[in-house]
């Protein structure tokens, strides 16, 4: 066969479920927004990325000017990282894997885990990336639809579990509905066989966290970020803590450099500034408790109670989507959901008082068409 007999489609040499395949849809930049409104950056009110309203610390920002080594690649092992990470965590280093952001170390899980035509158990609604992994990998899906209150139904995920499946992922507290999972649930789950991940993007703002229980139990993985609390959204810094043998393996087939000196210099940072972020949760969850009770006195919205840095609302008599770009004409950026379990619901990211001022003076006005 000659060369122009073989050219074609390159996609025909592809993987045809990668191909086929929806993609995950990210949220937009703050530049990109601005440009699309045609007004400033500094008039977006970016409450639609779960990201910290107060960035990084200063110390972040100092120890990144001066850092004299860009030009060198990073520790492919990460030394001083893990070792600040596991002592922060409360976990021995050897357990301890970073990573670019949180959903690189779900990714690593499913490459590790999950084989064409294994199943990953998905208790819906949650985190899209989940069933993005699963999918990526060849596996089967199985959705174990949440109660009315958000909490797992138990009886089905452990009976989705026991029948064959590899993998779950439990984000605690859940997004995007803000609910944690209890040890209770977490130890009937565990006691499946499974293994369990559960992903804690957002456990500094709950305020407990099962990563001290690895050690203890060699089917559990807790994965964390320092994109929420610490503030490092785009420099994509993470880690997960995994049982010792899963970890060595891990770390064997993970990129080599896969966290850039700037995440690493930022992480060091951050954990030596853990006074300032933990004022800055603090002020968050403050936050988030008043934009609760604010939410609440608007009738045409439903906040449901929250344990992240977000709340989710339901809307009644008009489409969230609506109220969503009703917004954004406002330079005001929010999710809106409508997927089983969440059906025309928002959620709103937890900002600085200034943005739930603008934001409640925007769903006020909005709130007054409602039933007109």
């Amino acid at each position: 066969m000659g060369k122009r007999e073989r050219a074609g489609d390159p996609l025909r040499l592809a993987r045809p479920g990668l191909v086929e395949m929806p993609g995950y849809e990210p949220i937009v930049p703050v530049d990109v927004l601005a440009r699309r409104l045609g007004i400033p950056e500094e008039r977006i009110v970016k409450l639609d990325g779960n990201e910290s309203p107060y960035g990084p610390s200063p110390k972040v920002v100092g120890a990144l000017a001066r850092f004299p080594y860009y030009h060198i690649y990073p520790d492919p092992e990460q030394r001083q990282v893990r070792e600040a990470v596991a002592r922060y965590a409360g976990v021995d280093v050897e357990n301890v894997v970073v990573g670019n952001g949180s959903d690189e170390l779900l990714d690593l899980t499913g490459r590790l885990f999950l084989s064409p035509g294994d199943v990953l158990v998905n208790a819906t609604p949650t985190f899209g990336m989940y069933e993005f992994v699963a999918r990526t990998y060849g596996a089967r899906v199985v959705e174990v639809p949440r109660r009315e209150d958000f909490a797992l139904d138990l009886p089905a995920m452990e009976s989705a579990l026991s029948e064959g499946a590899k993998l779950a992922f439990i984000a605690s507290p859940n997004n995007p509905t803000g609910n944690p999972i209890s040890r209770r649930d977490l130890d009937r789950l565990l006691a499946t066989g499974a293994v369990i991940c559960v992903d804690e993007a957002y456990a500094e703002f709950h305020g407990d966290s099962f990563a001290p229980l690895v050690g203890e139990r060699d089917n559990l993985i807790v994965v964390r970020t320092f994109s929420k609390w610490a503030g490092l959204a785009g420099l994509r810094a993470g880690y997960a803590v995994f049982p010792a043998p899963v970890a060595e393996v891990i770390r064997k087939i993970k990129m080599p450099y896969n966290l850039s000196v700037a995440a690493q210099v930022a992480v060091l940072a951050s954990l030596e500034d853990i006074d300032t972020l933990r004022e800055r949760v603090s002020a968050v969850v403050a936050e988030r408790e008043r934009m609760i009770e604010r939410l609440a006195s608007l009738p045409w919205l439903r906040p449901f109670p929250s344990q992240a840095n977000f709340v989710l609302c339901e809307v009644k008599g008009m489409a969230a989507r609506e109220v969503r770009s009703r917004l954004q004409e406002r330079g005001i950026f929010i999710r809106h959901f409508d997927a089983p379990g969440v059906r025309n619901c928002l959620r709103i990211s937890v900002g600085r008082p200034e943005h739930t001022a603008l934001l409640l003076a925007a769903l006020s006005e909005i709130g007054a068409s409602v039933g007109k």
